[in-house]
């Protein structure tokens, strides 16, 4: 069975700098862990999800965050350094990939191994949807030199709460040294 790969918000709205809700720089340190990431799962035959946040312009996450990711805006495009990873692109509009698309429907045609989940920001749309993969009963491995949040305590927090509360499995893409 191939697994299921979820790339979550890799969007220039938050990896470029100038963005109202640019990570920073160091979430894009993780950007070359992601390339070598996909390339493994390629060849092994995984399925590529882009997970992109793309809102309408009156959207009410606005009432919490500034506006970011409008629906035709550069901010809501794959950076570049991604784009070569033929996958299949799911919209979202709030922090779970689950809540409101299609991807329940294409993993249910999948049926992956392991559902991976790499991306930012890790507490928010990479925490809640490794939580709605675990309440939907996958097995799910988050590398965490492909996590990145604007908030290192927060950061921190989401790893161990997906680790130790939800059952995700924490690896890395780099041999630890």
């Amino acid at each position: 069975m191939p697994n299921a790969v979820l790339v979550v918000d890799m969007l220039r709205g938050f990896l470029e700098e100038g963005n109202p809700l640019y990570c920073g720089a160091d979430s894009r340190k993780i950007i070359d862990n992601i390339e070598q990431l996909l390339g493994e799962e390629v060849n092994k035959g995984s399925k590529i999800f882009f997970i992109t946040d793309c809102h309408a312009p009156d959207d009410l996450e606005f009432k919490m965050f500034p506006p970011h990711c409008i629906k035709g805006s550069a901010e809501s495009e794959v950076i570049p350094e991604l784009k070569r990873f033929a996958g299949k692109t799911i919209s979202k509009q709030r922090y779970s990939a689950f809540y409101n698309t299609v991807l329940e429907k294409e993993l249910l045609k999948l049926k992956p191994e392991k559902i991976i989940v790499c991306g930012v920001c890790t507490d928010i749309c990479v925490m809640h949807t490794v939580a709605d993969a675990r309440n939907r009963d996958y097995a799910v491995e988050v590398p965490v030199d492909c996590v990145a949040s604007f908030n290192q305590g927060a950061h921190k927090w989401a790893l161990e709460h997906m680790e130790k509360v939800l059952g995700a499995r924490l690896t890395h893409t780099k041999e630890a040294k």
